[in-house]
């Protein structure tokens, strides 16, 4: 009886926030995906085991055929984190630590070993782990297409660090050094996002969004809370943030006075013509907390930009790889870009969601030394739903009428023809993404061109706060004579997964009014008709009505939902928007059709 000498690779992350599974064959990615995207809760935490089926059956494989499971971070040297800060932090800290020991008993968290191999259903000896910075390195470095590269990760924390240089050479990833928590870029931003009012580890982008509206008065009062060393790193003024045993919130009452009062959750926000005095105290506090955003997010920005040049000057190798949270911050990477000799490679996941992928990768390549497999230039990883799905679909949504397409072109030009007219609609097939970002599968879709349309989807579509920005999808070919954008390298640039952001050329920004943000940027996504053919024939045929290859693309879900997955959830969400059309793989469906 012949054998099955593959060698498959499980990696998972899970227990703090966006639980993923990811399936390696050989080294080379079989399928990737976030829990909550199955379980249809924001951010799930939870040990992924939907994930973990879908990643099986679309290897085609049960976890008998496992060789390793590889967990994207040391548990006990976490615990010992947590031991040490909150020792270091007494009273206070013993009540976090309480609370602590409560969380980990309740999830399983002290024997993590046993709950995963007791979940999969493989031998205990299969089961290891990696530290979780090596897993954020690993995720980027060996899903890039170089042969050797600097590796920066820069996140919250892992076990204890909240930063690390690499390099990478083929199959090696050398750590050279790195920094410890409190001193975190990711935390100090996670702390201003609590304190302009939003949510963390949810609502850092929406910081980003604000800050186009402001200007960066405040640079100066928050430059002394971050130091830039000459080793390379930084460090942080710690009596103004709580990071080791955080109970309400992430910053000290220093920082209000410092700064003022921290913004209220979900208050209103206009700031008015900006040429003009405020006219009102909304305009007025708007355009405060404006500011603080804009200080932020510069401040953010040189730190970033301190710790990559300082590490690609100690390697010596200029091109780059960036991984965990900081990595998603999409205004500081057009800038990095623009500041390189090197080229620039971000994982489409590079935050937490994506060490499951990067556990995998690690122990592949650096553990047993399996050959490098290529670049990663897809993120669509997810599950693909067929014609049965969506038929169980209609006949649950009672939908009265739909429209079947048995050529594709007309489809397409269908969808082509609405989009021009000024409708919205919602895209739900093929396989859908990996990471954060939607990139035609699971997107919805509207004219640029329409000035009202930014203010439109974001009220009566996604109802979220109006001052978010949406995207520009172009095709790749013709990206340059909208936007100020450096020669993608490949279809592993950061352009073609929507995690940088570009300058619109001053001339076009009335053309794609919907898609420039108010600062005149946009968080581009490239196109590509080898990667993305169904999503480039669409831009190409909405291109042929307007002479505009640019659609406007954002997330199809709900302000506080995870992005759909299933037809289900597409016509369940289509349901309860104000879209206008939603496609179900090759069925339309008008919203004045549906019962």
């Amino acid at each position: 009886m012949e054998t099955d000498d593959t060698m498959y690779i499980l990696g998972l992350a899970f227990g703090f926030h966006d639980a993923s599974a990811a399936l390696l064959s050989d080294g080379e990615v079989v399928a990737a995906a976030l829990e909550e995207r199955f379980t249809r809760r924001k951010h799930d935490p939870d040990l992924p085991r939907r994930a973990i089926d879908y990643v099986l059956s679309e290897g085609r494989i049960t976890s008998a055929d496992l060789d390793t499971v590889v967990l994207h971070e040391s548990a006990p040297k976490k615990f010992d984190r947590v031991v040490h800060s909150a020792a270091s932090n007494l009273p206070a800290g013993a009540a976090y630590l309480e609370k602590t020991v409560r969380s980990w008993m309740a999830h399983g968290k002290f024997d993590v070993r046993r709950r995963v191999a007791d979940a999969v259903g493989v031998p205990l000896d299969r089961i290891h782990s990696v530290e979780h910075h090596a897993a954020h390195a690993a995720s980027a470095y060996f899903a890039s297409a170089f042969d050797s590269a600097t590796v920066v990760t820069m996140d919250g924390v892992g076990e204890y660090e909240a930063a690390t240089v690499w390099t990478g050479r083929g199959s090696r990833l050398e750590k050279l050094y790195s920094m410890n928590i409190p001193h975190s870029l990711g935390l100090f931003y996670s702390a201003f996002t609590a304190f302009l009012g939003f949510e963390v580890n949810e609502g850092e982008y929406k910081v980003m969004g604000m800050a186009g509206f402001g200007d960066p008065r405040s640079v100066d009062r928050i430059v002394p809370l971050l130091r830039l060393e000459d080793d390379g790193m930084l460090s942080l003024d710690t009596g103004y943030f709580e990071f080791l045993t955080p109970e309400d919130r992430p910053y000290t009452s220093r920082l209000t006075d410092l700064l003022g009062p921290a913004r209220t959750p979900d208050s209103p926000f206009s700031v008015g013509d900006r040429q003009r005095p405020a006219s009102s105290d909304l305009e007025t506090t708007s355009r405060h907390y404006a500011d603080l955003a804009a200080s932020v997010q510069s401040v953010v920005e040189q730190a970033i930009f301190h710790v990559v040049e300082s590490a690609v000057r100690r390697t010596g190798l200029p091109d780059v790889c960036l991984a965990g949270g900081v990595a998603l911050n999409s205004l500081a990477n057009g800038k990095l870009q623009r500041r390189m000799s090197g080229r620039l490679y971000v994982q489409p996941a590079a935050g937490d969601a994506g060490t499951s992928l990067g556990a995998a990768l690690f122990y592949a390549h650096a553990e047993r030394a399996l050959p490098r497999r290529g670049a990663l230039t897809t993120a669509f990883l997810g599950p693909d739903y067929g014609q049965d799905d969506v038929d169980a679909a209609l006949r649950r949504g009672s939908v009265r009428r739909s429209h079947r397409f048995e050529e594709e072109d007309e489809l397409l030009r269908t969808v082509a023809r609405r989009l021009a007219e000024g409708a919205v609609v919602g895209v739900c097939r093929g396989r859908f993404e990996w990471g954060p970002r939607a990139l035609g599968a699971r997107s919805i879709l509207a004219n640029p061109t329409i000035p009202e349309m930014q203010r439109l989807v974001n009220e009566k579509i996604k109802f979220r706060e109006p001052f978010r920005p949406f995207a520009p999808a172009v095709l790749d070919d013709r990206a340059r004579e909208f936007f100020d954008l450096l020669p993608p390298f490949g279809l592993e640039s950061p352009d073609y997964f929507m995690i940088s952001v570009a300058n619109v050329h001053a001339a076009k920004r009335r053309v794609i009014p919907a898609v420039t943000h108010v600062d005149g940027t946009a968080r581009v996504q490239l196109v590509s008709r080898a990667t993305n053919p169904w999503f480039h024939r669409l831009i190409a045929c909405f291109d042929e009505l307007t002479g505009v290859p640019v659609v406007l693309n954002t997330s199809f879900n709900l302000r506080g939902e995870p992005i759909v997955a299933s037809p289900w959830d597409a016509l369940w969400t289509f349901g309860w928007s104000g879209m206008d059309v939603l496609v179900l793989g090759n069925v339309l469906i008008e919203k004045s059709e549906l019962s």
